[in-house]
């Protein structure tokens, strides 16, 4: 029932990591299967309001001792499952209290604070809980998040290295190589439960941005790490004929390999459990696929959005991994010049010629297939129906990392400007779904992708203007409430909203791209609320 494989920690993983904490590679099956019938019936009991709380829970004794007493205490007359779990659980470690900054202190100065608040520490194995431990110190997003996530990071890292913390930025870097050693790839986040997805893969930019303080030796370095995180999104692809899919690859029928979002598993999540037997009901179809569909979304970050609907609005019709994403792939071909590079520089010239070709291959490849000429957009590809999918902000990915000519990318910007552009920043989507991956919805990550990516291609103007209204839905919204969330609604510069949870505080990500817009656009950190109205309804 219950399994854990302990792996010291120490000389046997890569140098890199020399110093680090004691810490332990962990093995272990998430809550759902632990605790089975008894995991079921708490969550689909709504003994907890959110589903994550009871996946996050410490046991008190070990998960057979628990089940038990429970196979034994269930039958009884009055039994109390709510009581029965109060007396064998704890409630899991609070996340960072996040309080609401100080009157008139500056957003760069409560910035700056929130870094210790949110900064934490799982260095050591507790073999009751689902939290996967870490060598180093690392920040989480904050609220119901209170672990390490993967692609959040990458967007947090930048926040760190504007405000100095170099050393918390590094920290995370060789936390996520540690997961690397461990387990193969990156998960979603530090919980057994996420083991069996990842999430976009930013590895290879956050050692660009080590590597820009602390010179290329850093690509080497991580050069393992790097390897084994494409051999893990690359599995299966030398075996697969045209038009065949095995986990997160696909050959097409021409033979031109790209990736999709996916997940090992085709059960309900245990973070989402009573969530995704909900939309299960929804609709006649294999339930293990609309699991599989809904895991694979989670993978993406997008959980959940319409890019990934049949119908564009009823989450039963989820089918994520019919798609080939484009950001996904774009940030496949930084992955394999990163390879190209890092053994360029170690002396390996054939390896490094391999990768430079297979990231020319899939550049053209994208250029090819996901450019949306009716759209003048780069957008998802439905790879069984060989159709381009609907213009969403996943389309700045080309420019943000170089992969769209220079037309595609003057059409992309002539796009955002009369589709995506909002008061408050880019637009997700243009659907209104209800769900927190679209419109009205405005999320930090794809503000910063926009910004860079417009940069890179020399729209200066809409790449400012970009930067403006985020920044400043961000000074409205922390003027009003003295807070940052993780997501704001672009078009009234409240709290964003829809989803599966209420708005979070915190925000790891959001703190990040408005301290790293703030070091490109050093005048943003002195704005009022006035002086943003006046700016945004200047800029184009």
């Amino acid at each position: 029932m219950f399994a854990l494989v302990v792996f010291l920690y120490g000389a046997a993983i890569n140098a890199h990591s020399a110093g680090a904490q004691i810490a332990t590679c962990a093995s272990e099956v998430p809550p759902s299967e632990q605790l089975g019938e008894l995991f079921r019936n708490v969550q689909l009991k709504g003994i907890f309001p959110d589903s994550k709380t009871f996946a996050d829970l410490h046991f008190d004794e070990s998960p057979n001792t628990i089940l038990a007493d429970y196979e034994a205490r269930k039958v009884e007359s009055g039994f109390e499952l709510g009581a029965f779990i109060r007396q064998h659980f704890s409630l899991p470690t609070e996340g960072p209290t996040v309080h609401p900054a100080s009157p008139g202190e500056p957003i760069d100065t409560y910035i700056a604070r929130l870094w210790d608040d949110l900064r934490h520490q799982s260095d050591e194995m507790s073999g009751h809980s689902s939290v996967l431990p870490l060598p180093y110190p690392y920040v989480v997003p904050g609220g119901r998040f209170r672990e390490l996530y993967y692609w959040d990071s990458y967007f947090t890292m930048l926040g760190l290295e504007a405000d100095g913390r170099q050393e918390l930025a590094l920290n995370m870097l060789k936390d996520f190589a540690f997961e690397i050693d461990c387990y193969g790839h990156v998960p979603n986040g530090n919980r057994t439960y996420y083991l069996s997805r990842s999430q976009p893969p930013f590895f290879s930019l956050m050692v660009d941005l080590i590597a820009e303080r602390e010179g290329d030796a850093s690509y080497v370095t991580y050069l393992p790490e790097l390897e084994a995180e494409y051999e893990y999104w690359m599995d299966g692809s030398a075996v697969l004929r045209g038009g065949q899919s095995y986990r997160r690859v696909v050959r097409l029928s021409d033979g031109t390999i790209l990736n999709r979002y996916w997940d090992d598993r085709a059960e309900p999540r245990d973070e989402s459990y009573r969530e995704d037997i909900a939309t299960a009901f929804e609709r006649r179809r294999d339930p293990g696929d609309l699991y599989r569909n809904l895991r694979a979304a989670a993978e993406s970050g997008w959980d959940f959005s319409s890019r990934w609907l049949a119908d564009g609005h009823s989450l039963s019709t989820i089918r994520t991994t019919s798609v080939l994403p484009v950001d996904l792939n774009c940030l496949m071909v930084h992955l394999e010049q990163t390879l190209a590079k890092a053994y360029r520089i170690r002396g390996d010239g054939d390896r490094s010629s391999h990768f430079v070709a297979l990231a020319v291959r899939r550049e053209a490849a994208i250029r090819r297939l996901m450019w949306n000429e009716r759209s003048h957009a780069f957008t998802d590809y439905a790879w069984q129906r060989h159709e381009a999918l609907p213009v969403t902000a996943a389309g700045l990915f080309p420019l943000f990392l170089h992969v769209a000519n220079q037309h595609q990318a003057e059409m992309e910007a002539q796009t955002v400007r009369r589709k995506l552009l909002m008061p408050g920043g880019i637009a997700t989507t243009l659907v209104v779904s209800g769900q927190q991956w679209d419109h009205p919805n405005g999320w930090a990550p794809l503000q910063w992708i926009a910004v860079v990516g417009l940069k890179n291609y020399n729209e200066v103007q809409l790449a400012e203007a970009i930067a403006i209204r985020w920044s400043c839905e961000n000074i409205d919204g922390y003027h009003m409430s003295r807070i940052l969330v993780e997501k704001y609604n672009l078009m009234n510069g409240s709290a964003g909203g829809g989803g599966e949870y209420a708005v979070q505080v915190g925000f790891g990500w959001t703190n990040g791209v408005l301290r790293a817009l703030a070091s490109m656009y050093p005048t943003l950190s002195r704005f009022s609320p006035q002086l943003c109205g006046t700016l945004r309804a200047a800029s184009p």
